[in-house]
């Protein structure tokens, strides 16, 4: 395990984000690796679902099953994927954290389940049997040093150190983008009402308006550009996340 991965962990459950580890390993080792880790504490341990293998986990959510989709019924391709019994799925998905013994099927299923319970999934994965999880999800990494290219063609990034620690810079900077975007509409919606205030107001009192035309080109000029380039070129900040 690297030593990285263990303060990247610690990150992503700051920003709230959920981490699960889907291996292929034996239930034991798949716990003592996650206790290692950070990923789960030993007051976790005394969950029902905290660890679980994939067989169980199948047998007890139900496989996945096709529902047609409404607007298409008799076409199959279009089918939608499905948790077998979604009921049971939302009792497991708020306590697992290991899925020991793992197929492609099960990390299919994973997915599929909590993007049905509205949330937002990224999966990191570096082989062919990732695929299917990693062609799901909102989000895949792929590994590009040791994953395969079944699983890069899959994915959405490709992380060239095969770290788990770029991920928490590809999130930095997903939410400082998504910061700078509502920053620029707030400052944009200010700016503008602003002027339309002023318009109206001198419009009312002085019976003609404080800017003409090419006056109000310029502000818009003026603001737009240096607004754009001043926030879109903010790099992340620690709090971010």
């Amino acid at each position: 395990m690297r030593e990285t991965i263990i303060d990247s962990i610690a990150k992503v459950k700051i920003a709230g984000i959920t981490t699960i580890m889907c291996t292929g390993d034996n239930i034991d080792t798949a716990t003592a690796i996650s206790l290692n880790a950070g990923i789960i504490e030993e007051s976790d341990l005394d969950y029902k679902y905290t660890c679980m293998t994939g067989e169980q986990f199948r047998d007890y959510v139900g496989r996945i099953k096709q529902i047609p989709d409404p607007d298409h019924p008799d076409d199959r391709e279009k089918d939608k994927s499905s948790v077998g019994n979604l009921k049971k799925f939302k009792e497991v998905k708020d306590q697992l954290r290991v899925l020991a013994r793992s197929s492609p099927e099960d990390k299919y299923l994973l997915v599929t389940g909590l993007q049905q319970c509205d949330g937002v999934v990224a999966v990191t994965g570096d082989g062919t049997n990732d695929a299917p999880a990693l062609k799901k999800a909102d989000v895949g990494f792929s590994m590009g040093i040791t994953g395969t290219d079944v699983a890069k063609n899959a994915s959405d990034i490709v992380l060239l150190d095969d770290n788990f620690a770029s991920t928490i810079v590809a999130l930095e900077y997903g939410r400082a983008v998504y910061d700078n975007v509502r920053k620029f509409i707030q400052f944009q919606l200010a700016v503008n009402v602003v002027a339309m205030f002023i318009v109206f107001f001198g419009s009312v009192i002085i019976k003609d308006s404080p800017l003409n035309a090419v006056q109000m080109l310029w502000v818009n000029l003026v603001m737009d550009t240096l607004g754009a380039l001043s926030l879109a070129t903010e790099p992340p900040a620690h709090d971010v996340l």
